[in-house]
């Protein structure tokens, strides 16, 4: 397994020093780093050249994570936003060859988070369905691998549980696209998140740890870590195990994933640094 964490942990703003996050996790010893498909997508040329120098000359894999506006939903009524977001994630998928990285993960199949003023979730599946079979001939033609994300009930009303998701990613039908699992959201919605793992099999193509709210691995006791493992092995999981913690409120960060206290006990950024240490040695004692 590759273990990673988000660029987003330091901060309560959607923004990044890039060159200064690789350093950080290649020192703690992260195999994998998850940046902003948004930030790929304004990169110019130069700023592309050095997110892969930097990547590369510190040993870091580069996971393009997505919470797609509005504006890029691929299951809108609209066709021209369809269009938009469509051609959206084929530039972020042809950045994304650039710096050397072949995963784009999230909720791409809609818009994050959901305003649920229209569900009707079948013409939804129906629409971003047809979007995503689009991309995936983008994907497969530069070796990229989507992973749907599996969300909760209050960010999303597309995928809601292994089971959906398995589903949706059958009828696109593409190698190229799978599921992405994440223990916050299944501790939400699933009845047996060991289950669910076994049930996603290998059209897991990653996976996001977390609390129950959010704080770091090892940081609870409500995830059943040593079940979870397990399960992983079972099923032969080799790929992406990445920390997705937000634990410090105000900001774009804690309005947008609703930290209305802070979960840190006030750490400093050393202090925030030492908590992704710890953790990181918790998930290898728990999954390898």
């Amino acid at each position: 397994m590759k273990f990673g964490t988000s660029y987003s942990y330091w901060s309560n703003v959607w923004d990044c020093d890039y060159s200064k996050v690789i350093h950080k996790v290649a020192d703690i010893g992260f195999d994998m780093l998850e940046v902003g498909a948004d930030h790929l997508h304004h990169m110019n040329e130069q700023e592309l050249k050095k997110l892969r120098r930097d990547s590369q000359d510190r040993g870091v894999q580069l996971v393009a994570n997505s919470g797609p506006a509005r504006e890029h939903d691929l299951a809108s009524a609209d066709e021209a936003i369809r269009r938009d977001g469509i051609a959206f994630f084929q530039t972020v998928m042809a950045n994304m060859k650039k710096i050397g990285s072949s995963k784009l993960i999230g909720a791409i199949y809609s818009f994050w988070p959901s305003d649920f003023v229209n569900v009707d979730k079948t013409a939804a599946w129906e629409r971003s369905i047809s979007s995503l079979k689009t991309l995936a001939k983008t994907a497969e033609e530069l070796e990229v691998y989507i992973s749907l994300e599996v969300l909760n009930r209050y960010e999303t009303f597309i995928l809601t549980d292994c089971a959906e998701a398995k589903e949706y990613c059958r009828q696109i039908g593409s190698p190229h696209i799978n599921i992405l699992l994440d223990t916050f959201h299944m501790n939400i919605e699933e009845d047996d998140t060991v289950a669910a793992i076994h049930l996603a099999g290998d059209m897991l193509g990653h996976f996001h740890v977390g609390e129950a709210n959010r704080k770091l691995p090892g940081m609870g006791t409500s995830i059943p870590w040593d079940r979870i493992g397990k399960a992983l092995k079972d099923i032969g999981y080799q790929k992406g195990v990445v920390m997705e913690p937000f634990m410090i409120t105000g900001g774009e960060v804690g309005r947008d994933i609703k930290v209305w206290r802070d979960l840190s006990n006030g750490a400093t950024q050393e202090q925030l640094t030492q908590y992704l240490r710890t953790s990181l040695e918790f998930l290898k004692e728990k999954f390898l």
